[in-house]
């Protein structure tokens, strides 16, 4: 278990924030105040990220374990995750209690997140440099309508290390697409309570069904901005006030 650096603001019902891969919990600060005024907003490091210590390894179960050890709280929290931080929700509603959970812009339907990681595996694997690049190309190609000073202020503040990239990506570049099926649905089988999955970059017309297939109690919601176009990758970033305002109705719906 890795003790992780965490920062408690407000009070009311406990409500978790998980960040991104390479990000760490200063990637909701625009979010944090517009929600902490209903709610004890517990925003973490990961393991490998932000003030917290690495890992011997990153298992998606261990890091959602750390999750559950760090935040402190006897009452069933709201968990809210962005990009790897969505995934790590789901997983720790299936491992932990939970009121419900948000997932923001990080679709469980890993098939095809696998197959481009698979085939990116010596840039992965190889020079810094390579690294580096695919790192920035991949977050480049996600930004969708976010103008591009704002895209650069975020790229300028991500630390993409090489060693907890692929760790955390093992499933997918040592994994069978069997294996990681197989986590997927035992995760998702496992989740009962109710998911909002909501998406700055649209999902695909039948992601709806294949993710309600698995987890009935989960909706779908993709955002756009005024001209039709997707939002990106950090829709809380984009639109904070209307995110806060999302989260805050749908806490008010759980039991």
């Amino acid at each position: 278990m890795i003790e992780l650096a965490t920062t408690v603001e407000g009070s009311g019902p406990p409500l978790v924030l998980l960040h991104g891969i390479t990000e760490d919990a200063s990637f909701w600060t625009p979010v944090v105040p517009l929600l902490s005024s209903w709610a004890t907003v517990i925003s973490v490091d990961l393991r490998g990220h932000g003030a917290s210590p690495d890992g011997d390894d990153y298992d998606l179960d261990a890091m959602a374990d750390d999750v559950a050890a760090a935040i402190g709280v006897d009452e069933p929290p709201l968990v809210v995750g962005h990009s790897l931080g969505g995934l790590l929700a789901v997983v720790f509603a299936a491992r932990h209690p939970a009121r419900g959970v948000i997932d923001v812009d990080q679709p469980l339907a890993l098939a095809g997140l696998q197959a481009g990681v698979q085939q990116a595996a010596p840039l992965l694997r190889g020079t810094t440099e390579q690294f580096e690049a695919f790192m920035a190309g991949l977050f480049e190609s996600m930004k969708g309508s976010t103008p591009d000073d704002e895209a650069a202020a975020l790229a300028t503040r991500r630390r993409p290390r090489q060693d907890v990239v692929t760790g955390i990506w093992s499933p997918l570049l040592d994994g069978s697409p069997e294996d990681l099926a197989a986590f997927v649905e035992r995760t998702a089988a496992a989740v009962t309570v109710p998911v909002l999955s909501l998406h700055g970059l649209d999902p695909g017309p039948d992601y709806a069904d294949w993710l309600t297939a698995r987890i009935p109690t989960a909706t779908v919601e993709h955002w756009t901005d005024d001209d039709g176009a997707d939002l990106g990758h950090h829709p809380h970033l984009r639109a904070p006030q209307r995110f806060a305002a999302r989260v805050r109705e749908f806490a008010a719906t759980l039991p």
